[in-house]
C-alpha cells in the first residue's frame, strides 16, 4: 500500500509551529545550544506538549529552525523581485543574507549537535542559495543593471566574507558599506 502525504496542518497549528521556529531561532542564535525546550515553548506562547508534537527531539527543532531561516531567505528572492526593481531587490536580499548568516553563526553550537546526531541540516543549503541568487542575478541582467559575467558562487563567497568581516551587530554599518561596494562591482556599465 502506498504512502499517503501528511495532512496539512490546521491554521492554528501552523501558527504555533511558526512561533516555535521563530522562538527557537532567537534562542539558539544567542549561541547557547543548551537552552531549554521549555523556555522556547514559553517564548512561543505554547505548552511543551505542543512543542513535542511538532518537534519530537531537540535536534528536530534545531534542524527545522535552521531550515526555516534558509527557506525564509530563499523564498524572499521572488517576493522581492515582485515588489522592487531588480537591483534594489538584490541589495535587499543581500542584507537578508547577512542576517541569515548571523543567525546561522549564532546557531553553530546547536547545529553541531544536530550533525553529531547523524543529520546534515546543510544538505540542501547550497543548491537553494544558488537558485535564489541566480534568480536575482538573472533578473538584474535582464533589467540591464547587473553584469552578466559574475557567477552566483562568487557573489555568495563575497557575501560570506562580508558577513565574517562585519559579523558583530555593532559593525552592521560596516556590513552595509561593504554590501554597497559589492553591488557597485556587480553593476552593469554600458560600454564598459
Amino acid at each position: 500500500m502506498g504512502e499517503t502525504a501528511p495532512r496539512p496542518l490546521r491554521a492554528d497549528a501552523q501558527r504555533n509551529r511558526q512561533r516555535l521556529l521563530d522562538a527557537a531561532v532567537r534562542a539558539f542564535s544567542q549561541g547557547e545550544p543548551e537552552v531549554t525546550l521549555e523556555s522556547i515553548a514559553r517564548d512561543a506562547g505554547v505548552g511543551i506538549g505542543t512543542l513535542y508534537r511538532h518537534f519530537p527531539t531537540r535536534e528536530a527543532l534545531v534542524e527545522a529552525a535552521y531550515r526555516s531561516e534558509l527557506g525564509r531567505l530563499c523564498d524572499a528572492a521572488p517576493e522581492l523581485l515582485e515588489r522592487l526593481p531588480a537591483e534594489a531587490a538584490l541589495r535587499t536580499w543581500m542584507d537578508r543574507f547577512i542576517d541569515y548568516l548571523a543567525a546561522k553563526r549564532g546557531m553553530a553550537d546547536a547545529l553541531r549537535l544536530v550533525i553529531e546526531s547523524g543529520v546534515n541540516p546543510y544538505s540542501e543549503s547550497r543548491d537553494r542559495l544558488h537558485a535564489a541568487l541566480d534568480l536575482m542575478l538573472t533578473a538584474g541582467v535582464a533589467a540591464g543593471t547587473v553584469r552578466d559575467d559574475v557567477p552566483s558562487a562568487d557573489v555568495l563567497a563575497g557575501l560570506s566574507g562580508i558577513s565574517l568581516a562585519a559579523g558583530e551587530p555593532a559593525r552592521r554599518e560596516q556590513a552595509g558599506r561593504l554590501l554597497d561596494l559589492l553591488m557597485d562591482g556587480l553593476r552593469h556599465r554600458p560600454g564598459g
